[in-house]
């Protein structure tokens, strides 16, 4: 059987432009004679479409979309299409979650995705009933059984627990087939490509049938998708896989065994991938928002200077403006680094100096601080002023304005809420400290950061030579820190124990992170690439007690 596998990047509420792209996709299949196309998880729709699910025109529109795309495909090859349906009983959602198939001119059969997660970005009982039987198919006498994304990962484990009862790869296992097809939308963070493909060969090996994984590519607000979508063999061995972090189409003999091998793209190293997730991040952020130009403050540190290293490679450097906004600590260095970086990478850069409405804020508070003695309020104004003139700047000219603070940072609250937290996308705040190092150096190695950039200490330059280790251990520490907590949920005593650190070093950052809620709260949305992001993944209450004691 020759199977296209459609690797497509869709836009969530998109129904028109997500149904063109699938219009196309199926001609190019029928162009090559294949005998089934098949396009990720909730194409029609677009992943995630959250809420808009909640809305009956959206609904109306999808099953609209799915029906002509059914018409149209009447002449050529079978297609298996992410999309939504009704649910038919009367209890529970009025949704579901489908794999249509279309042939012959209409819907022939819908599945139900019967596992629906709701742990990290899910929240599907949200919105979706659950299917509860099997579904297969036929095309040329071969049984084809459908999959949707988390029915795959049946045997996965979250927190040390199986979440389903439910197993419907065993299912189709039972009923007899001899293809598995599986659409996906699977988001991306580091490391889970490994893990997902081990686990999706467990499942072809499990079943004894070939299995067609597509997956869905490409950046929906925080969320990002890499693609890479497979065929496996019976044997669980991987026979073809299409690229990381790009649309990408591609027909496939499919036989008993899973089809030939084919030469698979290139695995991106750590570093690299991670690059890669982040720029196509913004890429799509900027064109889907319609804001094909960004700007930023360039401090001359290593924050800022990966962010306009990655929004030239994603944007293209004409459309990136860098402002640097010297102030009364700004060392010489950092306006002469921000100078170099913006000549290296090609970017356009202006200069705004802060003194002015710096002094002004002051004289106009001067009566309501009369008494008081300088301390970190001075500091967040010289923040906020930034923050007021890349926003203006914004206003002005329609650019999207991005922010600098990673992970690390704002994790502990090191970072001015309504200053450098103000923009419409944070780049990198879900890439720790020490990864910005490490694609600082990449940048240097390609000839476009100056080498200063990644070996000088970090500073705010909010007050006379201040460095970021006046208030924060060295970042390395800070790291070993904070993941275990942030990403793993461990308690202080485990941290302790395991990292070797001083305890009262991790009780103070651990209380940073807890208090500082409020502020992460109200951050732009970032680029999700670890297993736990600030965000739509992570939902702190504020108004809590701090408990560090025990096990907490």
């Amino acid at each position: 059987m020759r199977v296209a596998l459609a690797q497509i990047n869709t836009t969530a509420g998109d129904v028109a432009g997500n149904t063109q792209r699938i219009r196309a996709v199926w001609q190019r299949a029928a162009d090559e004679r294949a005998d089934l196309l098949v396009v990720p998880e909730l194409a029609v729709v677009g992943y995630p479409p959250r809420d808009l699910l909640l809305r009956d025109g959206v609904i109306r529109a999808a099953e609209a979309a799915t029906a002509s795309l059914a018409e149209a495909f009447a002449d050529g090859p079978a297609a298996v299409v992410g999309t939504v349906a009704r649910n038919q009983d009367r209890v529970g959602p009025g949704i579901v979650n489908a794999a249509a198939f279309l042939r012959g001119g209409q819907v022939e059969r819908v599945y139900a995705k019967q596992l629906l997660p709701t742990y990290d970005v899910f929240d599907e009982h949200r919105y979706f009933a659950r299917g509860d039987e099997p579904v297969v198919v036929e095309i040329d006498g071969l049984r084809i059984g459908l999959l949707i994304c988390e029915d795959m990962w049946v045997r996965d484990l979250v927190r040390g627990r199986h979440l389903y009862a439910a197993d419907p790869p065993a299912a189709l296992a039972a009923a007899g087939i001899d293809l598995a097809v599986g659409i996906s939308a699977s988001p991306y963070h580091g490391g889970k490509d490994d893990y997902r493909r081990a686990l999706f060969a467990g499942e072809a090996k499990r079943m004894g049938v070939p299995l067609v994984s597509v997956q869905l590519v490409g950046g929906n607000d925080d969320v990002l998708f890499d693609g890479r979508s497979r065929v496996f063999g019976p044997d669980g061995e991987e026979r073809t896989r299409l690229p990381a972090f790009e649309e990408d189409f591609r027909v496939v003999d499919v036989d008993a065994a899973g089809g030939p091998q084919a030469e698979p793209p290139a695995k991106l190293d750590a570093g690299e991938e991670m690059r890669c997730a982040l720029v196509m991040g913004l890429r799509d952020y900027s064109a889907k928002t319609g804001m094909p130009k960004a700007l930023l403050g360039l401090s001359g540190g290593v924050d800022s200077a990966v962010v306009a290293c990655i929004a030239a490679d994603a944007l293209g450097p004409e459309n990136v403006l860098g402002v640097s906004m010297p102030g009364p600590y700004t060392a010489d260095m950092s306006r002469e680094d921000a100078a170099a970086l913006a000549d290296g990478l090609g970017i356009e850069l202006q200069e705004i100096p802060i003194a002015d409405p710096f002094e002004g804020f002051l004289r106009t508070l001067e009566p309501a601080f009369e008494g008081t003695q300088p301390d970190v309020t001075e500091e967040n104004l010289q923040a906020r002023t930034r923050g007021t003139i890349l926003m203006a700047l914004s206003n002005k000219f329609g650019h999207l304005v991005l922010t600098t603070g990673n992970k690390s940072e704002l994790a502990v609250g090191y970072c001015t809420l309504y200053g450098d937290m103000n923009g419409g996308l944070a780049v990198i705040s879900d890439v720790w400290k020490t990864k910005i190092y490490e694609l600082g150096r990449a940048y240097v190695a390609r000839g476009v950061m100056p080498q200063r950039i990644v070996d000088r200490p970090p500073s705010a330059e909010l007050a006379p030579d201040q460095k970021d280790t006046d208030s924060l251990p060295p970042y390395e520490v800070l790291d070993r820190i904070l993941r275990p907590r942030i990403e793993r949920g461990e308690s202080m005593k485990a941290i302790i124990e395991a990292s070797g650190e001083d305890a009262a070093v991790v009780e103070r950052m651990l209380r940073l992170v807890e208090r500082n809620e409020y502020k992460r709260r109200q951050m732009p949305p970032g680029l999700k690439i670890t297993p736990t992001a600030f965000g739509v993944g992570w939902r702190m209450p504020i108004a809590r007690p701090v408990d560090l004691s025990g096990e907490a």
